[in-house]
């Protein structure tokens, strides 16, 4: 069987007659063998009744969500492609060309683009349109280089076992999202046609649900980018708190009539202790990610990979450790030529003291860092893009 088309679906006994018999004209007007197979997520509405009366195959999917409902739909189906699509009249079942066309071409995953196509009148939220699903797809562009225009169009088309390799298990509206992430981490070729969105037929609210749906959405985005979750913010509050912390470490600072010393030096070293936590838990979660196979990787990582052994942290940790060390060395000397009494001189001693403390936090930072990479540093389901090609 060439197509599938897949039909989540969740008490829409108002939509769904209309919605298979398109689909169904769409498969008999072009001479597709293909089928409409409906995953039926605990429909108490007689959907199930009316999907089979019109020639659809109906699956059962007992685990809740649109995520879960789309994988028990693709694990069923038949076809060597799938187009999806929601079961509430508002995707063009009708008009599949352009996917079908691009899905034989060779591509992995087409998007539809409801910008490019058209959205009618009442067919889209005001806040999905003009905010939820712009912002979302410039993250999407921006954290995985995505080309989509229309990053949650919900009419897509893709191999059926190239998807299935992805291992997607997100269980909610985030599929959508985790579809699109994978594809691009794991460079499948993908493509983008125009489609239409029409208000859809329903006479009950969307099961959509627009701040906890998109706030889940971001969420996802994020931790599947370390880069962009901790590195970058990491980086940036790193570079500007080491520039402040050596500027202040010297001397105070006069802005116009305002004496910057000790009090911001001490924020400016926190800063650093943080910004360095910030920094290791990007190495740590891209390792992690990568040892669990969840993206993929080139080679050459694995060379700086292999490089970060646990020795090597050791020693970097202990040097950091012993510097800050000395540091204190320098200060316990200091009191003791003042017979250990009371230090008033808190600008130069504090200039001492907060170096020492930030010295020895990096370094037993860096050393128990490194027991987790070495925890975590088990190489067991890697992925290389390198293979990937020559597969190819």
């Amino acid at each position: 069987m060439e197509l599938t088309i897949l039909m989540p679906c969740l008490n829409e006994s108002e939509t769904l007659a209309i919605c298979i018999q398109k689909a169904r004209s769409f498969l008999q007007r072009n001479g597709i063998d293909g089928e409409v197979l409906i995953a039926d997520n605990g429909s108490t509405d007689g959907s199930k009744e009316i999907a089979v009366s019109e020639g659809a195959r109906v699956v059962d999917v007992s685990d809740k969500g649109y995520g879960n409902a789309l994988i028990g739909g693709i694990n069923a189906a038949k076809g060597k492609y799938i187009i999806m699509g929601d079961a509430d009249d508002s995707y063009d079942f009708v008009n599949m060309e352009p996917f079908v066309e691009k899905l034989r071409e060779g591509y992995d995953l087409v998007m539809g683009n409801r910008f490019k196509g058209g959205i009618a009148e009442g067919a889209m939220p005001f806040l999905h349109r003009y905010l939820g699903n712009p912002v979302l797809s410039f993250i999407g562009r921006l954290f995985f280089n995505i080309k989509t225009g229309d990053f949650h169009c919900g009419l897509r088309g893709f191999n059926a076992e190239r998807i299935k390799q992805l291992k997607l298990h997100t269980p909610g509206m985030e599929f959508a999202s985790e579809m699109v992430v994978k594809s691009s981490l794991f460079k499948y070729k993908m493509a983008e046609v125009p489609t239409t969105l029409k208000k859809d037929g329903r006479s009950h609210p969307p099961h959509l649900h627009t701040w906890r749906d998109g706030w889940r959405h971001l969420v996802f985005l994020l931790m599947y980018s370390p880069k962009w979750l901790f590195l970058i913010p990491g980086l940036i509050i790193l570079i500007l708190s080491v520039i402040g912390f050596g500027v202040l470490s010297v001397k105070m600072l006069y802005l116009k009539n305002i004496g910057i010393d000790i009090h911001t030096l001490t924020y400016l070293g926190f800063a650093i202790i943080l910004s360095y936590q910030i920094i290791l838990f990007a190495l740590l979660s891209k390792f992690y990610a990568v040892n669990q196979g969840l993206i993929p990787v080139r080679h050459q990582f694995m060379k700086v990979f292999k490089f970060f052994t646990l020795e090597k942290g050791l020693v970097a940790g202990l040097i950091l450790f012993f510097a800050g060390l000395v540091f204190s060395i320098i200060l316990f000397k200091y009191w003791a030529d003042k017979d250990f009494g009371n230090i008033t001189d808190f600008s130069h001693t504090f200039r001492l003291l907060i170096p020492s403390v930030i010295l020895m936090a990096l370094g037993i930072q860096t050393i128990f860092s490194s027991f987790i990479l070495r925890i975590i540093g088990i190489i067991q389901h890697v992925v290389f893009l390198d293979d990937e090609k020559k597969s190819k």
